[in-house]
C-alpha cells in the first residue's frame, strides 16, 4: 500500500506541522461554541444534536499535536460547558479532556488535514464522547439512563459532516508556528 501522493501516516516520512493561533481565538470560538451549545436548540430544537464545543475541543487538540495542550483545551472548554449546562459540574470537563488528549495523540500519528480523516474522527469523538459521558453518569451519578447506540451512531455521523466543514471555517484562523 503506497500513500505517494497524500500519505495518512506521518511516521518519519513527514513533519508534522503545529498550528498556533492568536489569543483571542482561542477564547472567543470555544465561547461562541459553548453558547450556540445552549441557546442554540432553544429556537431551533432540530440543531441539538449537535456537538459544538466537542468538535471545537477535537480541532485545537488536532492542530496542537500536544497532548498536554490537548488535555488543557479540553478541560478549559468541559468546565466552561459544565457552568451553563444543567449537568453536574466536571461531568463535561472529564469526558472533554480525555477527548482533548485523545485527540492531540492521533494527531501526532495521523495526517489530521485530510478531509476523510478529519469525518472519521468527528465520528469517533463524537461517538467515544457519548459513551464516556454515558459510563460516567451511570458510574459516578447513578444515573439510571438508557444509552441507544444506533441513535449515537445517526448524530456521530451528523456531527462528522458538521466537523468536516467546521474544521475548514476554522482553518481560516490558525497560523503556522
Amino acid at each position: 500500500m503506497s500513500y505517494s501522493t497524500e500519505r495518512l501516516l506521518l511516521g518519519s516520512q513527514r513533519e508534522s506541522t503545529v498550528y498556533t493561533f492568536r489569543p483571542w481565538t482561542l477564547v472567543l470560538v470555544p465561547l461562541v461554541s459553548i453558547l450556540l451549545q445552549v441557546y442554540l436548540p432553544l429556537f431551533f430544537q432540530f440543531l441539538a444534536y449537535l456537538e459544538l464545543p466537542l468538535l471545537v475541543t477535537v480541532y485545537f487538540s488536532l492542530m496542537r499535536r500536544s497532548p498536554v495542550a490537548g488535555t488543557l483545551i479540553g478541560a478549559l472548554i468541559g468546565i466552561a460547558q459544565d457552568s451553563l449546562s444543567k449537568n453536574p459540574l466536571g461531568l463535561y470537563g472529564i469526558v472533554k479532556t480525555l477527548v482533548g488528549y485523545f485527540a492531540a495523540s492521533v494527531a501526532l500519528r495521523f495526517d489530521v488535514d485530510h478531509g476523510f480523516i478529519r469525518a472519521l474522527l468527528g465520528f469517533f469523538f463524537f461517538y467515544f464522547h457519548q459513551v464516556v459521558f454515558w459510563a460516567l453518569s451511570q458510574g459516578l451519578l447513578g444515573l439510571q439512563t438508557g444509552f441507544d447506540a444506533k441513535r449515537t451512531a445517526i448524530l456521530g455521523i451528523l456531527n462528522a459532516a458538521v466537523a468536516v466543514s467546521v474544521f475548514r471555517f476554522l482553518d481560516r484562523l490558525r497560523e503556522r508556528s
